[in-house]
């Protein structure tokens, strides 16, 4: 890491340490508050702006590294724009339907750049498949899947902004790794902007990040993972995003999953996610989150380990987190108590060993 990237960390980290009490106290003021209901685990009015002040870290880290001699102008209007979908949400709670609208929007933006996905090489059957026009709709999908993902997660005091900065480094180390500069920085600033937050934001936390907070981190998180994946991507490359990310990805996809199985609208809110379930068991709040933190480095390590991996080590990494994933699921209750293949198995397992 050189000194510009050392200046840029510490710039952002220390500037969330300072704005974050000033947009506290902002919060409060223009009413930008989340109030306690039955789907919400804390018990009192908690300002919820604070991803304006991972923003704003950013912003100092940006300049401090830099950057504003890259053209990244695009990217850095998507983030803006959507900062300002994420503030307009935490006042005034906007629909579903007008966030995914304005997701959908920014994304095109993105896309309407050149950032796309062009082409997919699979292992031992395609070795250069052009997505043609369909490059579109798949970056598009990419960037708007990934932040709502994120988005989704954000349910327990420090829970998003951890498994962001778990992903951020996972992202910043194999940007490191591979050599590329710009992704690098980029995933430094965020990352240390997100540490500085998660001060004020661990439990009990002080302040929540909200949609601005969690739309801004899936938004930065999608765009720094396409840029590593930019133009080309193998099968696999495409997935160590996916596996860094594999904690909101997890709980998203089996929310999915539930609502299916239950005949629900894949919208609809329940008190089902990964961090409900594992409450249930008993943990504590802080705990809780905790755990679910061990399980984002798991993810990172797999993500890591595949970078480099060769091919069959991969299959063995991918085969090995599926069943350790279901297992969990199955353990947890992520779909319902009449789901539970797996673990019934092996509670069969462990009753003809007692036998």
């Amino acid at each position: 890491m050189d000194l510009q990237n050392i200046l840029a960390f510490v710039t952002s980290f220390v500037t969330v340490l300072i704005i974050t009490p000033l947009v506290i106290k902002f919060a409060v003021k223009i009413g930008a508050t989340d109030k306690p209901n039955h789907r919400k685990v804390h018990q009192k009015v908690m300002p919820r702006l604070g991803g304006l002040a991972i923003f704003i870290g950013v912003v100092a880290g940006y300049f401090a590294s830099g950057l504003y001699s890259e053209r990244i102008l695009t990217i850095s209007l998507g983030a803006i724009l959507i900062i300002a979908v994420g503030i307009l949400d935490d006042l005034y709670e906007l629909s579903a339907k007008v966030k995914f609208s304005g997701q959908i929007l920014i994304a095109i933006l993105i896309v309407s750049s050149g950032l796309t996905i062009d082409f997919l090489t699979i292992p031992f059957i395609v070795e250069r498949m052009e997505l043609g026009w369909l490059a579109y709709p798949i970056t598009v999908f990419w960037i708007v899947g990934i932040t709502n993902a994120v988005n989704l997660i954000d349910g327990l005091d420090g829970l998003a902004a951890g498994i962001s900065t778990i992903g951020l480094a996972a992202i910043a180390i194999l940007a490191g790794l591979s050599g590329k500069g710009l992704i690098l920085t980029l995933s430094l600033i965020v990352l240390a902007s997100t540490l500085g937050f998660l001060f004020y934001n661990f439990h009990p936390a002080k302040i929540f990040m909200g949609d601005t907070g969690a739309l801004f981190l899936g938004y930065s998180i999608s765009i720094l993972s396409l840029l590593g994946l930019y133009k080309s991507v193998t099968l696999f490359s495409i997935i160590i995003p996916i596996i860094i990310l594999g904690v909101p990805v997890f709980d998203t996809t089996f929310a999915i999953i539930r609502r299916l199985i239950n005949k629900q609208p894949i919208s609809a809110p329940d008190k089902s996610h990964l961090h409900h379930r594992i409450m249930e068991l008993g943990l504590s709040h802080r705990n809780t989150v905790l755990v679910i933190y061990g399980l984002g480095i798991l993810f990172s390590v797999a993500a890591i380990l595949l970078s480099s991996a060769e091919l069959w080590v991969s299959l063995i990494i991918l085969f090995v987190l599926f069943i350790v994933l279901h297992i969990i699921a199955e353990l947890v209750g992520l779909v319902s108590e009449r789901h539970k293949t797996y673990s019934k198995l092996i509670r069969k397992l462990a009753g003809r060993r007692h036998m």
